[in-house]
């Protein structure tokens, strides 16, 4: 029951995956020695990550060696394997290299925004404008109304003395 308990408690996962501490190593190379259920479980485990690496496994693209050579032999400048070394101050040593993000060159620094955007902006401003209006309005009517009602109330209470 032991043995079972060892196997599943994740110390073969962390050995396959490289994660697992020295002591675990020695523990599980002791235990490989000892008990033939934990070499199977270890075998078994290793070759499930091979298959699942192998089905989740990405082919570069063809011309990919051929790329890193390149990139490698604009490095080297002598056959003593001197790597060339880029001047940052001027522009000469610039490498193509595609992007993911997309330059962008433009005559000034101001947004430009779709006509239609400008008219919903321009709207909710002139919204946002009328609801300022009716709070205060509302605001001002309440407080009234509530000066009128202690108004009342004292009223009341100097007519029922």
């Amino acid at each position: 029951m032991k043995i079972k308990q060892y196997i599943e408690s994740g110390v073969l996962e962390a050995f396959v995956l490289g994660v697992a501490t020295d002591d675990e190593m020695q523990e599980l190379t002791r235990m490989k020695q000892q008990h033939p259920e934990v070499s199977a479980a270890l075998a078994e485990l290793e070759s499930d990550m091979e298959r699942i690496a192998e089905y989740m496994a990405v082919t570069p693209p063809p011309d990919m060696l051929t790329r890193i050579e390149n990139s490698i032999n604009d490095l080297v400048i002598t056959p003593d394997t001197a790597i060339a070394r880029p001047d940052y101050r001027h522009n000469d040593f610039r490498e193509e290299r595609k992007s993911p993000y997309i330059e962008v060159e433009a005559e000034s620094n101001y947004m430009r925004v779709h006509k239609n955007w400008k008219l919903v902006f321009a709207v909710v401003f002139i919204l946002s404008k009328i609801f300022l209006a009716c709070t205060i309005y509302f605001y001002l009517e309440s407080r009234q109304a509530k000066q009128q009602l202690q108004e009342t109330k004292a009223e009341l209470k100097e007519l029922k003395k």
